[in-house]
């Protein structure tokens, strides 16, 4: 970690990390909280709701906000899902958009086009460099990229590199207002773990299920306790649309289903630093994603 001049005033904003599905915004905040807030999949469109990223340092405190990528989502849901991206903007000093190098698409110009409707201060981050097989590719993509809008800083960068990501951090937190910290220095998200641990199995269903079934999907936690031991109780539903859907989740004899939760389980006690008891169900429900109470149940805030 860079040294820090702690001369420097205290700086503390919020930061909206906005582009097009799938160009390493979750990785990205992953890796600058040091922790899995957000999950990741080689799909695009898994987030689903806003998730609060906390990084502290002696000089600065940022609050990055993930966003789901700027689409058109699937179905119903998707009300919830731009109503996040929103309120992350509204929220927002500073917007970081991210696009993968070398590419500019017309999902990046449109999420360029909401981070400009709000008046924010532009930092943009070419993500994904190190996946260039011609370096030679990069300064011409990146002066190109200067001639979209006014950016603060360019910054190429990978985000599974740490000295990038502190790189990234270094660039923002001057552009940052003055002020103390909304948060104590080793919380590094406010959500609670009902919520993390239902996105655990949800990003299980991404990685191991193909095709549209994913997007049919949600997670309701019915259960989170934590025993006497230290064990965290958990039992959650995954509710899908149609019989062939549930016997797909479920697998041969049920297989499916047992490996979806044991993967799940293992990345809730990575999280907690605790045993973990999960056990999965699979329900129908047609409209879960037309329903705004139900979307409450899920997490969802509808």
């Amino acid at each position: 970690m860079p040294s820090e001049d702690l001369s420097i005033a205290h700086r503390c904003g919020s930061v909206a990390l906005i582009g097009r599905p799938n160009v390493g915004k979750s990785t990205l905040l992953n890796h600058l909280v040091g922790q899995k807030i957000s999950i990741t999949a080689p799909r695009p469109q898994t987030t689903r709701d806003q998730i609060l990223g906390i990084y502290t340092r002696p000089n600065g405190q940022i609050l990055f906000l993930d966003t789901p990528g700027v689409h058109q989502g699937y179905r119903s849901l998707n009300r919830h899902i731009l109503r996040a991206t929103r309120s992350a903007l509204d929220a927002a000093n500073l917007g970081v958009l991210v696009v993968e190098a070398p590419l500019w698409t017309a999902g990046d110009a449109e999420a360029l086009r909401w981070l400009q409707q709000r008046d924010l201060p532009l930092v943009l981050v070419a993500n994904k460099v190190d996946r260039v097989p011609q370096k030679e590719r990069l300064l011409p993509y990146l002066q190109e990229l200067s001639r979209h809008a006014r950016f603060a800083q360019i910054l190429p960068m990978s985000a599974r590199r740490p000295d990038d990501v502190e790189r990234l951090a270094g660039v923002i937190l001057p552009l940052l207002p003055e002020g103390p910290a909304q948060y104590d220095e080793d919380e590094v998200t406010d959500r609670q773990m009902r919520f993390l641990a239902a996105e655990a199995v949800r990003e299980q269903i991404f990685r191991q299920l193909s095709a549209e079934l994913p997007y049919e999907t949600a997670v309701a936690i019915e259960k989170y306790a934590v025993s006497p031991q230290g064990k965290h109780e958990i039992e959650a539903t995954i509710y899908c649309r149609r019989p062939g859907q549930k016997a797909i989740l479920l697998g041969e004899k049920g297989q499916r289903l047992k490996h979806i939760g044991t993967r799940a389980r293992e990345s809730i006690e990575q999280q907690t630093g605790a045993r973990v008891r999960l056990g999965l169900w699979v329900k129908e429900r047609e409209d879960w994603d037309r329903q705004p109470g139900i979307l409450r149940e899920m997490g969802y805030g509808a």
